[in-house]
């Protein structure tokens, strides 16, 4: 990675500044790309936009910025885009600051202050290297700050074609993908956590792996029409929806169980009981358990001290399997009857075993 320090100054970062929203924001004179596609959207509040502008004023040092240089001699922000942001949308007049007694734009000021603060010179550092070096440099000067999601320090590598497409699809307000799947995925479009979300789904976790195979693909239909198959499947599969059902891994269990053929009345019957089951503790979990069959999702309610007390008191500390003496320490309550069998944890269903013969019966 080739790394050079630079000052340059607000007057040029302003320069022919023009900000489309969602499409991108440039400066510089046009050479700036201040805030590409594959970035986030602007996220500072009003209380960090202004401190940015009073840092200026007050001739104080800004954290140093990242650029990284590109072949055709433009540059990107790497590090940065948040606080030029700032400056530039105060200089083009969006905005006021508390000044004294009163809020004042860009255009309020005298002509010494608006000299002042076009002449406030900014430390940047211009990077150049492979892509690789600067995903890792990126992750390391993203340590302070406002913080990167790894989706956006991602995006920040393998721009192209394909992410374009991808971010018009995931990552913009009321999207498409978040319209299709609000209910069903947490996260916010715009801190790239759907698109992070359906690239985990579709690349079984290796999401740069996926990116850098696709990076320069005319679109990303492919991952949009996979996507749209996971959350239809999901509700096709369990047509009454609760509030339970969003955040689940769709993607794992779509990919697992797309093929089988679910009546889907059952399953909807066999939700109903567990969701009024209060042994079922976690019930989230009853939709990955109604397929997989697996009682760990379903974190089964433990039994209490004093009902292992009583069980032990009432055994004599004898394990009634290997007919062994024990203390209380060394055994674990367990179900008489069996929990998927109907049994309850109750007292009365409750039996001390010797660790051994209760891992054996788990067995």
């Amino acid at each position: 990675m080739k790394i050079e320090l630079h000052e340059i100054t607000v007057r040029e970062i302003t320069e022919n500044f023009i900000d489309n929203a969602e499409e991108g924001v440039v400066g510089y004179d046009g050479r700036l790309n201040i805030r590409p596609k594959y970035q986030r959207e602007f996220v500072y509040d009003e209380k960090k936009r202004n401190a940015v502008i009073d840092t200026i004023r007050n001739d104080f040092p800004l954290n140093i910025m990242y650029w990284v240089k590109n072949d055709d001699g433009t540059f990107e922000v790497l590090d940065g885009q948040q606080r030029t942001i700032s400056f530039c949308r105060y200089v083009e007049n969006d905005f006021s600051i508390q000044i004294g007694e009163y809020p004042k734009a860009f255009s309020n000021l005298t002509r010494d202050e608006k000299e002042q603060i076009l002449d406030y010179k900014l430390m940047v550092y211009f990077c150049e290297g492979t892509d690789t070096e600067k995903l890792d440099w990126f992750k390391v000067i993203n340590i302070a700050g406002e913080r990167l999601y790894d989706q956006e320090l991602r995006n920040a590598t393998y721009t192209g074609t394909w992410l374009t497409s991808a971010k018009a699809i995931f990552s913009k307000s009321n999207c498409s993908a978040y319209l299709l799947s609000k209910d069903y995925v947490k996260g916010s479009p715009i801190r790239q956590e759907l698109l992070e979300t359906a690239l985990s789904w579709i690349s079984k976790g290796e999401i740069e792996k996926y990116m850098s195979v696709h990076q320069h693909d005319p679109n990303a239909n492919e991952l949009w029409t996979y996507y749209r198959n996971v959350i239809e499947w999901a509700q096709l599969t369990f047509p009454t929806y609760r509030r339970e059902m969003k955040g689940l891994n769709w993607g794992k269990l779509y990919d697992e169980f797309k093929d089988e053929m679910f009546d889907t009345a059952a399953l909807e019957a066999e939700i109903r009981t567990l969701m009024i089951d209060d042994d079922v503790t976690k019930k989230s979990g009853i939709y990955v358990y109604v397929l997989t069959r697996n009682e760990k999702y379903l974190n089964i309610r433990a039994f209490t001290v004093g009902q292992k007390r009583s069980a032990y008191e009432r055994q004599d500390g004898i394990c009634p399997h290997c007919e062994e003496h024990f203390e209380f320490e060394q055994m674990h309550g367990d179900h008489i009857t069996p929990w998927h069998a109907g049994g309850k944890t109750s007292a009365e269903n409750c039996q001390m075993l010797c660790v051994d013969c209760n891992l054996a019966k788990g067995g």
